[in-house]
């Protein structure tokens, strides 16, 4: 019979080289998420501003033709509330302010101060297309 002598045992699990490797790994999959996700976030939320202006120009032309009203008359959000479609209205994303304008001129959103989307910086005034 043969004897065969065990080296010395170690413990198992991961050395310290391969858990380095794995968090530098997770590290970079991270930095290249994150700033993905925060661009698909602002375009979500500048998609939303649209649409609402889209929903505010589509009731500004349906109150202008129920109530005889030509370019330049004014109109406000409280006279629109009946022309928005029951699901949709204008639910504000960011803490926006809609000013619809007056009718033939495009309605806008104005950011809060402090809060930046996309290309438009703090503030900005973001009009109807």
């Amino acid at each position: 019979m043969k004897i065969v002598r065990k080296s010395q045992k170690t413990a198992p699990g991961f050395t310290f080289i391969e858990i380095i490797i794995v968090i530098t790994i997770i590290g970079l999959l991270a930095g290249i998420a994150i700033p993905y996700s925060m661009r698909a976030r602002d375009t979500a939320r500048l998609s939303s501003i649209q649409h609402n202006l889209r929903e505010i120009e589509s009731a500004k032309a349906q109150w202008a033709l129920e109530h005889n009203k030509t370019t330049g008359d004014l109109v406000d959000m409280a006279a629109l509330k009946d022309y928005f479609r029951a699901d949709a209205g204008v639910q504000d994303v960011m803490n926006e302010t809609y000013v619809p304008n007056a009718i033939g001129v495009p309605a806008e959103a104005n950011l809060p101060s402090g809060v930046a989307l996309g290309n438009y910086p703090a503030g900005a005034v973001i009009a109807a297309d």
